[in-house]
């Protein structure tokens, strides 16, 4: 089977392609063939030894997954070969087979293609749990979107406007920004050629945002703490800009808000009821078509490289998928 392998840490460029036998699982555990693979901010800072997570070397990148169950382990239920699936695996998702906790597995409605579930596990359901569970998001308060044009930014607009909630989106570029226009959100901020405090002032009246979503990081993390409402909620979500912002502490005294940390790794391994229970939400809203994934790349497996590249160097729009042969000839029967 093929594998995208970080032998040496350092830059995507240093990725090999690497053929290695099949895979054994083992107890508790099921190999997925893998059809596609989300990639995710995390994945770039994995390969260069800088994420919270260190698997030894070598390992291939890529924290989740959709396919199809090849092989059971002992001391599995509920899960038989064939089976369609999502998995969040944390490190290994960029290879033609992933071996996977059964319990981090679940199985895919019909209607729900791979390419879909591929981005959910990590992407939407941190962003729904963030925005539901974390940030308590209602029908008719305003939220503010950093980074919106990315990945989990992307996911906010959606489930933002989802939840019913008025969308602010701050990105970097016009491109992005018509992007953010197309997800749904409802007023768009250029921060680069924008002040973004200035422009959150005008556009709430100077009341404030009611939640912020923040998978960023420096100093946009202290304009959003400076345009919280009264009892807001600031979502510490991750740190995209490479640097963990130190705000003034009294900012959030001064507006009675909260800032609340999303760690959604944390949270499926501490309670997997609520989350398997947020990943089933999520899986009936792509099956019902309310919720469609905002995929704009699809790329194969051998190029995990590119594809890693692009979200290091903030070139990528929405979501990227790999897809294996596997996935490729079964969206393409002959």
């Amino acid at each position: 089977m093929l594998s995208v392998l970080c032998q040496r840490h350092g830059p995507p460029e240093s990725l090999a392609l690497v053929d290695l036998p099949s895979l054994t699982p083992g107890p508790g555990e099921v190999v997925v063939a893998v059809h596609a693979a989300g990639v995710n901010f995390p994945d770039t800072l994995i390969i260069e030894n800088r994420y919270q997570f260190k698997p030894a070397l070598p390992f291939a990148p890529g924290g989740e997954v959709a396919g199809t169950v090849v092989r059971v382990g002992p001391d599995v239920s509920g899960l038989a070969l064939g089976d369609r699936v999502m998995a969040l695996c944390g490190w290994g998702g960029f290879a033609e087979e992933v071996a996977v906790k059964a319990s981090a597995v679940v199985r895919l409605p019909q209607a729900v293609c791979m390419d879909d579930a591929a981005v959910l596990a990590a992407t939407y359901g941190t962003t729904w749990y963030a925005l539901k569970e974390r940030g308590a998001l209602r029908a008719g308060q305003t939220l503010l979107v950093l980074g919106a044009a990315g990945g989990t930014g992307a996911a906010a607009i959606q489930l933002g406007k989802m939840l019913g909630a008025r969308v602010i989106a701050c990105a970097s570029s016009p491109e992005k920004l018509e992007l953010c226009r197309q997800l749904g959100a409802d007023e768009v901020v250029d921060h680069r050629t924008q002040d973004l405090r200035q422009a959150l002032k005008a556009l709430t009246n100077g009341q404030g945002v009611d939640v912020a979503y923040d998978p960023v990081g420096g100093e946009l993390t202290e304009v959003a703490l400076r345009s919280m409402a009264w009892g807001g909620r600031l979502l510490v979500i991750g740190f995209a800009s490479g640097t963990i912002a130190q705000p003034p502490l009294n900012l959030a005294l001064l507006k009675g808000c909260d800032i609340v940390g999303v760690f959604f790794g944390a949270f499926m391994e501490r309670e997997p009821q609520r989350h398997a229970l947020l990943l089933q939400e999520l899986l009936e809203m792509v099956a019902q078509g309310r919720l469609q994934p905002a995929i704009t790349q699809r790329l194969p497996l051998e190029q995990a490289a590119m594809a890693l590249r692009q979200l290091a160097d903030r070139q990528a729009l929405g979501k990227t998928v790999l897809t294996t042969s596997r996935g490729r000839d079964a969206a393409n029967p002959a």
